[in-house]
């Protein structure tokens, strides 16, 4: 099949590196790809390649970076590789680049994902130069197929001085109508409500669009996703999800949910997996979802007759799960809507759907600060993603997390978090396989019991009691939150050390 109608830009096709010839030293480029799904796979390499002939004849040339969340190794792996990124914006999962973040040899820019389209809009992050955009197909008059991903892909497109199409035939072509495109975004003070009322709900056009004049290179490729397999449930993420799960029940008995819930949401990973593997077994019906990544389980909860429909912005799917769902992609058509994730994490919509959303953190403080995103308050491991989208927004959240961590030297409940990516303010509910703290409607020394009873393995459980007791005494003019300064870092700055808390 043809997956290039469009003369025009039939006329354009050319090699990888030809395409890549169009990217200059110091531009900023904005590349598809969303969790390792829908990014280009072809070009990327290329300009690795000219990159690495550069430095090693004593030129600069590196870029900067923008995408939808994390991409795969023939993106940030390989110019990570070659020293070709200067800045990277909004999140990140490849070793060699997190090392370079980590060295202080990139700058990083953190950002939650629905906020890093309308910077751009805004100017904060400069011009944008070039895009380069993954799509299944090229129509006539400039409208594209859009694949497995739809992330940033509108606004790289919109504002991009040159564009770079890269058509992917291991997309199936029947990925035509899976999408919502929304071009009704505009500037303040000039914006409008954002009026979804259902998951499902469309909004937006089919396809995205690209000016046929800014289209410098087409490039055509046939290579999968990134494979993106986890390991089976544990035992540990098997009890959270059976927390999770016994906490919903209640909240539907106490008549604060319906008893087919409200959209949910989960972040990936084991814990996510084993919530949503926990859900298919449950007497629990007519789910939908309103999520940012389809991943294994979400797909198999929709297979199984439970869940009624999705709404995302992308894959994130194991190779073989993947490819069965390409094989049957159309007997999804109708259940599955892909949006900008400007869209899939909009505020306003979480909001006023009233998602339960489910992600997971690094550690929570005894009041009920969340880090997420970074290791002793320094090390970045990923960042921040859509959690904070969804979590402040959502009607119930969940931050999940095994309560001990390096076969039991660390603990997942510390005194005081070094770094703060979701405040006390915005949690709702933590979960470990110890147990869930409630800590909705409660004062920080309330929360600080729960969550030691409830959340901290026991090897720690004392300790943490101690703190805040003695904490306690010893603030009487400050006992809204009492710490210990001189010894609130003191765990972390053991496990610096010594590697155990």
């Amino acid at each position: 099949m043809n997956r290039i109608t469009d003369s025009a830009l039939a006329a354009k096709v050319t090699t990888a590196e030809r395409a890549a010839e169009h990217i200059r030293p110091g531009d900023t480029v904005g590349m598809s790809g969303f969790t390792g799904a829908g990014h280009p796979k072809a070009v990327p390499a290329a300009l690795a390649a000219r990159i690495e002939s550069a430095h090693a004849a004593g030129d600069d040339f590196r870029i900067g970076l923008l995408t939808g969340a994390s991409t795969g190794e023939e993106v940030d792996g390989a110019l990570a590789r070659v020293n070709g990124i200067a800045k990277r914006a909004p999140f990140v999962s490849d070793p060699d680049l997190r090392k370079q973040i980590n060295a202080g040899d990139v700058e990083y820019t953190d950002i939650h994902l629905s906020h890093l389209a309308q910077q751009v809009w805004f100017g904060f992050h400069g011009n944008l130069d070039v895009a380069v955009i993954e799509v299944a197909a090229i129509l006539p008059n400039g409208l594209l197929v859009p694949g497995s991903s739809v992330g940033n892909n509108k606004t790289w497109l919109d504002l991009a001085d040159k564009v770079i199409l890269e058509v992917n035939e291991w997309h199936p072509r029947e990925y035509e109508g899976f999408h919502d495109i929304y071009y009704g975004t505009k500037l303040p003070p000039h914006r409008r409500p954002i009026e979804i009322l259902d998951p499902l709900q469309r909004i937006g056009d089919p396809y995205l669009r690209v000016d046929p004049e800014k289209v410098v290179a087409v490039v055509k490729t046939n290579a999968p996703d990134r494979d993106n397999t986890f390991a089976a449930p544990d035992a540990a993420s098997e009890a959270m999800a059976d927390h999770l799960i016994d906490f919903v029940r209640h909240e539907v008995a106490a008549g604060r949910i319906p008893k087919n819930l409200l959209p949910l949401q989960s972040g990936v990973g084991n814990v996510a997996n084993a919530v949503l593997a926990g859900l298919a077994e449950s007497e629990f019906e007519h789910l939908t979802s309103y999520t940012e990544v389809i991943q294994d389980n979400l797909l198999k909860l929709l297979d199984s007759g439970k869940l009624d429909s999705i709404s995302a912005t992308s894959f994130s799917l194991a190779r073989e799960v993947a490819e069965q769902f390409n094989r049957d992609i159309e007997a999804y058509k109708g259940r599955i809507l892909l949006r900008p994730q400007e869209m899939s994490n909009h505020p306003e919509i979480v909001r006023r759907l009233g998602v339960i959303a489910i992600n997971g953190m690094v550690e929570a403080d005894i009041y009920g600060h969340v880090n997420s995103t970074e290791v002793n308050g320094s090390k970045m491991i990923n960042g921040i993603g859509g959690s904070g989208d969804f979590a402040r927004n959502a009607f119930l959240n969940f931050f999940v997390s095994p309560s001990i961590a390096k076969g039991g030297a660390l603990s997942s409940i510390v005194p005081m978090v070094p770094h703060v990516d979701h405040t006390e303010h915005d949690v709702h509910v933590l979960v470990t396989e110890q147990g869930i703290a409630d800590l909705r409607g409660t004062a920080p020394n309330q929360r600080a019991k729960r969550i030691i009873d409830k959340c901290a393995h026991p090897d720690f459980r004392d300790r943490l009691h101690d703190y805040h007791d003695r904490a306690y005494a010893e603030s009487p003019t400050a006992r809204h939150a009492p710490h210990l300064l001189d010894e609130a870092l003191s765990w972390h700055r053991r496990a610096a050390a010594e590697g155990r808390m």
